[in-house]
């Protein structure tokens, strides 16, 4: 155990360990977003919302800078040199049309209290065809993405708590949507929004793109 997390805990009065900073710095590295909303991410974000300097310190030497949204309590791993990731074109293109949705609905208020939007996928399915020219990939393919996404810490699978929180009809059935996370803003840079007005006046993209790829500013 470093002596580094000792003393920050020792000033916490006994109240957090030093085996709890070390697990939120790990978690903050790896996971790169953690949300107060998720339940048991908020010891962790609490940590570092209380102690940033402390973070910031320890994960400046990897070349990482920490920052808090306490107005939609995330808290975000920002890597100081960060360079671009080969993706997928389904991968590029359904993240881009996710920003612009999560960007529209935040304008007009359509918010949780976390700062989350509910995407209704069949309306996904109709922006993406409107957007891209494409059709939205297989389901199988689609989840795939949805899969990577969540670990990115933009998107989470919608539930019947989610539901009610956006105040949806109770027989509404929550794998007909995801929720959009806040830190889409973060992950995807604002040329993403650019590269998605590229995408849409040019639909003259090829159809056979199972091995394609495409530069995707993703800060992963």
């Amino acid at each position: 155990m470093s002596n580094y997390w000792e003393i920050a805990a020792s000033r916490t009065d006994g109240s957090n360990t030093a085996e709890e900073f070390e697990a939120a710095a790990y978690r903050l590295v790896t996971e790169q977003v953690l949300y107060h909303a998720d339940k048991f991410s908020r010891v962790a974000y609490w940590l570092i919302d209380r102690y940033t300097k402390d973070f910031e310190r320890a994960l400046e030497p990897l070349g990482i800078t920490v920052e808090v949204n306490t107005l939609l309590r995330y808290v975000y791993a920002k890597p100081k040199h960060p360079k671009s990731n080969m993706a997928t074109v389904s991968q590029t293109l359904i993240a881009l049309v996710l920003r612009n949705v999560y960007d529209e609905s935040a304008r007009v208020g359509q918010v949780n209290d976390n700062g989350e939007v509910l995407c209704d996928l069949v309306e996904l399915e109709e922006k993406y065809r409107l957007t891209t020219g494409r059709e939205l990939p297989s389901k199988g393919e689609f989840d795939s993405v949805i899969k990577q996404f969540k670990r990115w810490g933009i998107v989470k699978p919608a539930d019947e708590e989610c539901l009610d929180d956006f105040g949806g009809e109770t027989d509404a059935e929550p794998q007909m949507y995801i929720v959009i996370r806040p830190a889409i803003a973060e992950v995807l840079g604002e040329s993403a929004l650019l590269r998605l007005g590229q995408w849409a006046q040019s639909k003259s993209i090829k159809d056979n793109t199972s091995n394609e790829t495409e530069v995707v500013e993703v800060q992963v």
